[in-house]
């Protein structure tokens, strides 16, 4: 699964880890979250997100 990086903070969104801190269960897609889910680091939106080669 294609991970994704946030172009505010750095942080990455690791799909087979999810994200536990707004509820997002292991193995979710980077494209099957809300909209509404942000980055947990620093509350960037999901559109700050860049796909990681």
């Amino acid at each position: 699964m294609q991970m994704y990086r946030c172009t505010k903070c750095g942080y990455v969104y690791n799909p087979k880890t999810g994200d536990q801190t707004q509820g997002i269960a292991p193995n979710t897609p980077f494209e099957d979250l809300p909209e509404t889910w942000v980055c947990p680091r620093c509350n960037a939106p999901k559109s700050a997100f860049e796909p990681i080669d």
